[in-house]
């Protein structure tokens, strides 16, 4: 017999909240940074990229993926991540990757959260994690997996964030 389902009591839409910042370190493949971009228009959040890109800002992969949201969301592209620290003082990072220790679920996002990515290819840099271990979180896998897509990944992490907040403002 199938179990009745309830109703959800988090709202089916939402404001625009632009307290996540979703931050790339050196992206290379230009349809995964078009999705995230369209991803970024669709829930609010700000778009960094970091450091050398895989490919131009006027790739077509880029601009097919991204379509006509493109135009929704200013990508913001700077050399190093000391520049986002500094376009966002205060803010608290989160650095996604494989190594992390601590799941993505089991951190309670802040107003003014960067949810850092890095390169499909080679992760994040070593030293963001080691410098940070309590703000390294990872997304659970098989142990015989290396990694997920990062458009996926950016998906399933920003979701959570804004789930917490849609969750919290209910309670208030």
């Amino acid at each position: 017999m199938t179990q009745p389902i309830f109703p959800s009591s988090t709202p089916l839409s939402f404001e625009a909240d632009p307290k996540i910042t979703i931050v790339l370190v050196e992206p290379r493949i230009p349809q995964n940074t078009g999705n995230i971009a369209r991803l970024c228009a669709c829930t609010g959040a700000d778009l960094y990229l970091v450091g050398s890109l895989g490919f131009r800002l006027n790739d077509k992969y880029l601009e097919r993926a991204g379509m006509d949201y493109l135009d929704d969301i200013p990508i913001q592209h700077v050399p190093e991540f000391k520049d986002v620290q500094a376009a966002k003082p205060g803010w608290t990072p989160y650095f996604v990757s494989t190594k992390a220790k601590q799941n993505y679920t089991d951190v309670q996002y802040p107003t003014n959260s960067l949810l850092v990515f890095g390169s499909e290819s080679h992760g994040l840099p070593a030293w963001l994690i080691e410098e940070q271990p309590e703000n390294s979180i990872r997304i659970p896998m098989r142990p015989d997996s290396r990694s997920l897509n990062l458009s996926n990944s950016v998906a399933i992490v920003l979701y959570e964030a804004i789930r917490q907040r849609l969750n919290a403002a209910l309670i208030q």
